[in-house]
């Protein structure tokens, strides 16, 4: 006995047709109940009567797809695959194999060739657990920035970490690379952000010690009720851009998608143009792959306005991002910074005293600006500074000579004589 296998519509026209068959329903009820034209359902019932259920099935069932690829094209991309994107994704493997070796497969296409020959194992995916913040509307509102620690040369160079800012809104990404996660790091992505796009009203980082403040409070800070901040803190309150420190990394999760994204892609892409050194990465960054990137991966935000303040021009914004300590202007009008003496000019007399407190500014090009106030005041380097000498380190009894009289010492002889010499009480 033959089996048929049929779909459910089928066997919603093999219902109908048997009760047609038995005289329980005409043909122009039975196209209105299967939601066919008349005519269309005369021929469906005359290969009904013809052949019998088979009739109803697919003409096309167990043919092969008139669309299918070429055996000799799944071989190649398969040859390629293990030759060359062994550790690819399936969507990333079927960009480069379209891109770089001119074979077009449709990443459905892909992965199922990929399982049928043991190349790639299915992923069951995870529960969600959280749910997603929404975008922000606008553009510009909210910025992500956080740094990824990662082997981005793949041992053709060290490690290497990727400062990314992301926009909540589109997703537009600025990256690029550093030796380190630092102040110098951050702030050199922010200024260079900052210039093309413009200041963003809110910028999202983690608690990194460049961020989060872990000192306590100084006197001054405590009698002006000011808020312990970091140089980076103190920047943005300065050009009003709101820091927002994510008590988890799930909470920035934007900013860390992609760097998992970039994990995978941009090494991938450096592998490929055999990248090894931070500032071949750079220029790579700037001039192929954030465009093509951005391009493909951005969306449209929810308003069309833009939500970054534009600089001014009166911004001193190489000032501002920049490592400031207040100093005292000595006697003979010079101001010491990290072992080196500044030595003011004899015009700058006229509105600095000395005993007053100035602004040492270190701009990330590490020329020293000094500010007294609003004003900057030139200075000059003095290349071989007096020594000053050392204090006499005292000992513990306050002695100069740095340690307790000895058991035998005359002055401790006075006072054992004297002792001897008191007459005893019977």
């Amino acid at each position: 006995m033959e089996t048929i296998s049929m779909s459910r519509k089928e066997r919603r026209r093999l219902e109908a047709f048997s009760r047609v068959k038995m005289g329980d329903l005409t043909l122009v009820a039975a196209s209105e109940m299967l939601g066919l034209g008349y005519r269309q359902t005369k021929r469906a019932w005359t290969r009904y009567k013809e052949q019998g259920d088979a009739g109803l099935m697919h003409r096309l069932r167990g043919r092969a797809s008139n669309r299918r690829s070429l055996e000799q094209t799944k071989q190649a991309a398969l040859t390629l695959y293990r030759q060359q994107y062994a550790d690819y994704g399936p969507t990333l493997a079927a960009e480069c194999l379209a891109k770089d070796d001119g074979i077009a497969v449709a990443v459905t296409t892909l992965r199922r060739w990929l399982l049928q020959a043991g190349l790639l194992e299915r992923r069951r995916k995870r529960s969600q657990h959280r749910r997603r913040r929404p975008r922000r509307e606008q553009r510009g509102d909210l910025v992500q920035m956080d740094g990824s620690h990662h082997d981005w040369f793949e041992g053709r160079r060290g490690w290497a970490v990727l400062m990314v800012m992301i926009d909540d809104a589109t997703g537009e990404v600025t990256a690029r690379f550093y030796e380190n996660e630092s102040w110098a790091s951050s702030s050199d992505l922010f200024q260079r952000y900052a210039k093309r796009h413009g200041l963003p009203r809110g910028l999202y980082v983690d608690q990194h010690g460049i961020y989060r403040p872990d000192r306590e409070p100084t006197d001054a800070e405590l009698l002006d009720k000011r808020a312990v901040e970091t140089q980076f803190g103190r920047a943005m309150r300065e050009l009003d851009v709101e820091l927002i420190l994510a008590c988890s990394p799930q909470a920035k999760g934007r900013v860390e998608r992609m760097n998992g994204t970039l994990q995978d892609r941009l090494v991938k892409a450096m592998r490929r143009a055999a990248i090894a050194d931070i500032d071949a990465a750079n220029r790579f960054l700037e001039e192929s792959f954030l465009p093509e990137f951005n391009a493909r991966f951005a969306v449209k935000s929810a308003s069309p306005d833009d939500g970054h303040h534009r600089l001014n021009a009166t911004v001193d914004l190489a000032r501002i991002l920049s490592i400031q300590e207040p100093r005292v202007v000595a006697k003979d009008w010079t101001v010491r910074w990290h072992n080196r003496v500044l030595q003011l000019p004899t015009e700058s007399a006229a509105f600095v005293q000395s005993g007053q407190r100035v602004m040492v500014c270190e701009p990330l090009n590490g020329a020293l600006r000094v500010f007294a106030g609003e004003r900057e005041v030139p200075w000059s380097a003095i290349l071989n500074p007096p020594q000053v000498k050392p204090r006499k380190r005292l000992g513990p009894t306050g002695s100069s000579q740095g340690q307790k009289p000895a058991a035998d010492h005359p002055w401790r002889g006075r006072y054992s004589t004297a002792k001897r010499l008191e007459p005893s009480v019977p």
